[in-house]
């Protein structure tokens, strides 16, 4: 190992240190990316310090100016659009309407109403907050198990990261330089065995139990028509933007934008015939919140690439490579070790962080295990060209990512579900998650047995 590999392999370790100190993500990468080159331009003559905080200028304007990433905020503004305009309640009545009568049926219209707003929201950790405040007292009044309400709410808020559209897609697409729509479109079967397994998971758990869901939902037939009429222009605006971007209708930019207006039509039209809706007030709430969640994301962004310049220059990516190709290993085996990484560290960073930090230390490897850029299906080592490569390890990724927030000992999303249920004890609800967790592992085998299960849509729509 070189003084320059070795430099930047103590960077990483300080990343993860500060990290672990719960640093500000962004500032974090920005501090061991400045420090770790600062490091490098007194071992090497090459790398050159002054010129190198002189170009943080034009790559914080080249973030903001990527094209592709406009779409961030206008997601981000739609989804807290649709929490102020109380969107994401409807949607769990209507579904509750639709599915409440069963037992286990509210456990079940949660996760339905979780792979509705996460369409609008993007965030696994936003989507898992806002559906708790939602659907969790109205499973306490039911006398549902803590372990399954907890447990129900904290996996169902998982959704939020694959279901399109996806901040975390957007981001992984602009890294590997993949197509975002197509990535969008291959989320689309995945999301739905998501949505399809944690139903089943539900049912079976109160047939066998039934005492985890004693009651069943008391509306009476005037609300649920009042729930369903509701349920109807929140699938409308969400499905308009889905279908719009699978069909190929409009790109992802100008599908947040008609997002963002739908909803804001709707949700000040509602003023007309009720007492609800959107008011000014929500609206600039929802801009402020925009603002600071926006910022936040561009700021990763920025430390990221800072970040990325330092283990470029430190030779880590290629270093990886290269130990990856002369290990004598087999590539699958390397694929499950990447991935078991990305669970334990998805039990405590941030979905976005981790795309960001650990995406361009595994592409490089993923790539060149796979027989290069120009590989193709007959002659790669995965059974696939770069380009389909590209998108189903995203999928995967991100999976992996959704097990991490609700594996123990510190999956983020239990600690967010726990923090709005004080009184319901933490192994409680790791105990509610763990059916949750298994059929997430049996999703993973099938998207690794059969990548068509990603790359079905994008082939058929291309």
């Amino acid at each position: 190992m070189g003084e320059m590999e070795f430099i930047g392999i103590a960077g990483l370790a300080v990343l993860f240190f500060l990290l672990s100190l719960r640093m500000p993500v962004g500032l974090a990468m920005l501090l061991v990316g400045v420090g770790g080159t600062y490091a490098l331009s007194l071992t090497a003559s090459y790398v050159r310090f002054g010129p190198y905080v002189k170009q943080f200028k034009s790559l914080l304007w080249s973030n903001m100016a990527n094209y592709d990433l406009s779409v961030v905020p206008l997601f981000v503004f739609m989804g807290y659009l649709a929490s102020q305009a109380n969107l994401s309640r409807d949607l769990f009545q209507g579904m509750n309407a639709l599915m409440g009568r069963f037992r286990g049926g509210v456990a079940m219209s949660a996760i339905g109403a979780c792979a509705g707003f996460g369409a609008v929201c993007g965030s696994s950790l936003a989507t898992a907050s806002t559906m708790g405040r939602v659907a969790l007292p109205e499973l306490r009044k039911l006398n549902y198990s803590p372990r399954l309400a907890t447990g129900a709410l904290a996996a169902g808020g998982t959704l939020g990261i694959l279901i399109p559209p996806s901040v975390a897609l957007v981001i992984y697409a602009v890294i590997v330089e993949a197509s975002i729509i197509e990535m969008f479109r291959a989320a689309m079967i995945p999301g739905i065995i998501a949505v399809v397994f944690f139903i089943a998971v539900i049912a079976l758990l109160v047939r066998w139990k039934p005492e985890l869901a004693p009651s069943v939902s008391d509306m009476d037939k005037a609300e649920r028509r009042r729930a369903l009429l509701k349920l109807i222009p929140v699938l409308l605006i969400f499905g308009s933007i889905i279908v719009g971007l699978g069909i190929g209708l409009f790109t992802p930019t100008p599908a947040a934008g008609v997002g963002v207006f739908a909803i804001l039509v709707y949700g000040f039209a509602q003023r007309f015939w009720s007492d609800e809706g959107l008011r000014f007030g929500g609206v600039k709430t929802a801009l402020l919140e925009t603002a600071v969640t926006s910022g936040m994301i561009y700021f990763i962004l920025f430390g990221a690439e800072v970040l990325k310049g330092f283990f470029t220059r430190a030779g880590l990516p290629s270093a990886m490579a290269t130990w990856a190709g002369t290990s004598g290993l087999d590539p699958w085996l390397i694929l499950v070790l990447m991935l078991l990484i990305l669970v334990v560290l998805g039990c405590f960073m941030e979905s976005l962080a981790m795309i960001l930090v650990v995406v361009p230390f595994f592409w490089p490897v993923l790539i060149d295990l796979n027989g290069g850029d120009y590989a193709t299906a007959a002659t790669s080592t995965f059974g696939m060209d770069a380009e389909d490569l590209k998108i189903w390890f995203g999928i995967l990724a991100l999976i992996v990512v959704e097990l991490g927030l609700i594996t123990p000992p510190v999956g983020l999303n239990v600690f967010i579900i726990n923090a709005l249920a004080k009184d319901i004890p933490m192994s409680e609800t790791f105990r509610g998650v763990v059916p949750f967790f298994l059929v997430e592992i049996i999703r993973i085998g099938l998207i690794i047995a059969f990548p068509m299960l990603v790359l079905l849509v994008p082939t058929v729509l291309s």
